[in-house]
């Protein structure tokens, strides 16, 4: 018989539903004053609907930036406190500001203050109430391994960290090689006991990660199969990473790269490559007006600070493995290099202190606009690395190069998911979001890419 599982939400679907009920507490709050008070601002007729959906909008967008949709986040009381109180009070001043767009302002303050108190507590109380009964329960998942016995503490790691309702609660070890029933990091299922396992647990999701197949016995496929037929789901580990983690499990593809690989037609689409040379024109000239407006005050501070030239020049490759030389402001002292080439770290002794300010802010990195105006660089990408790195990283990572098929980026998804690769382990792990980009680019992950800058810069996260 089918085994009955409760009811359980992938990511996606748990942000939809965040999305879905932040409108619907919002219009809720709104519906509710207009009834309960006489005041016009309120109403919810003669077109104001429209006016409604943009307050949603900016709620969107700065929860985006604020982070609210982040999972992690959603799911911890003070950080949805936090999140929840900046949203609110900025989707709300902008969308009070807004000329033409929203309704006039009262003249009665106490109006403009019930607003605001109006929606904040109508998304704390759902958002509440999504961290008591639902993400703390509903969410949770059971997800039962199959894999070599000495991986199991990695794959643990490697999916839980991401997703904080994704449990392992047990592993079935695939290596016949080197069976260890002391093993205690989780649960070791027997073999023939894994469908009974499954059952009683409530299991919801079955993941083979085993690299190797003469420990799936003919029993075990044959449970296996059972379990599929009942309803069960099985899945392969890398699209579970790669769904989790949004990041390319390269440890895991070996020759098959070209499995994993069907890169985003965005790479190769005219229009959408028009479009976004079109915004980094834009974005360009914008940023440099800010960069000339900075430059007097960087000037003053890099003489006392950095005691150096103001602008740092670099080796870089782009492209296609094109050299090229990147510009940005000063943050180390004057000859930081001169026992060599080294990784950026975190705390670098090199970085004076304003340095380590022009960092976290990304202020350091305005000038680029230059290399974007260029056609060097993009304004999102994989960061350039520089010609010593990289022939270094790619002799232990093939794949490494890969990076060089679309131009770099000031920003990209490994810059706003990861810090600084101070090491080549480490540069792995930015190797794994960077081949995600280029293998799912597209304007929705672009827009993704930016508001998560927008939070960088604004939590001071830069390195």
């Amino acid at each position: 018989m089918p085994t009955r599982s409760k009811m359980h939400f992938e990511i996606s679907e748990r942000k939809v539903l965040l999305y879905l009920f932040d409108a619907l507490f919002v219009f809720v709050a709104l519906y509710s004053l207009s009834v309960l008070f006489d005041y016009h601002y309120y109403v919810l007729e003669d077109g104001k609907y429209l006016k409604s959906f943009l307050l949603v909008g900016y709620i969107y967008i700065f929860g985006n930036i604020f982070e609210i949709y982040n999972l992690q986040t959603a799911s911890s009381q003070f950080q949805i406190l936090r999140g929840v109180v900046l949203t609110s009070v900025t989707s709300i001043t902008v969308y009070l500001l807004t000329p033409i767009l929203s309704p006039e302002l009262p003249k009665q303050r106490l109006i403009i203050v019930i607003f605001y108190f109006a929606i904040l507590s109508s998304l704390l109380i759902w958002r509440f109430f999504y961290v008591y009964f639902l993400a703390s329960y509903r969410f949770v998942q059971n997800v039962v391994l199959i894999c070599d016995q000495s991986e199991v503490e990695e794959l643990v790691l490697g999916l839980e960290s991401v997703d904080p309702h994704y449990k392992i609660i047990g592993f079935v070890n695939s290596d016949s090689l080197n069976e260890n029933l002391d093993f205690h990091y989780v649960k070791e299922i027997k073999k023939e006991d894994l469908e009974l396992f499954v059952t009683k647990h409530n299991v919801s999701e079955i993941v083979i990660a085993s690299q190797k197949t003469d420990g799936i016995t003919t029993d075990l496929y044959q449970q296996l199969l059972h379990l599929l037929e009942n309803g069960n789901i099985i899945r392969e580990y890398t699209q579970v990473y790669e769904s989790k983690t949004q990041r390319i499990p390269v440890q895991y593809i070996g020759r098959d790269f070209y499995r994993f690989f069907p890169f985003s037609r965005s790479n190769n689409n005219k229009l959408y490559l028009l479009l976004i040379r079109v915004m980094e024109l834009f974005f360009s000239l914008f940023g440099l007006m800010i960069c000339l407006a900075l430059i007097p005050i960087i000037v003053v501070a890099n003489y006392f600070a950095n005691k150096g030239s103001l602008f740092y020049t670099q080796e870089r490759i782009g492209k296609n493995g094109v050299v090229f030389e990147i510009y940005k402001f000063r943050t180390m002292t004057a000859n930081s290099e001169t026992d060599g080439a080294v990784f950026a770290m975190y705390n670098d002794k090199r970085v004076t202190p304003f340095g380590k300010f022009m960092r976290k802010s990304r202020i350091d990195e305005l000038p680029q606009f230059i290399n974007v105006l260029k056609g060097d660089m993009a304004v999102i990408g994989p960061r350039p690395e520089r010609p010593f790195f990289v022939e270094e990283i790619a002799s232990v990572m093939p794949l490494y190069e890969t990076r060089h098929v679309i131009k770099p980026g000031l920003t990209g998804w490994a810059q706003v998911n990861y810090s600084y690769g101070e090491s080549i382990e480490e540069s792995l792990i930015k190797l794994q979001y960077d081949l995600y980009y280029i293998k799912h680019r597209s304007v929705f992950l672009d827009l993704s890419i930016t508001l998560k800058t927008i939070t960088t810069v604004l939590f001071y996260r830069g390195q």
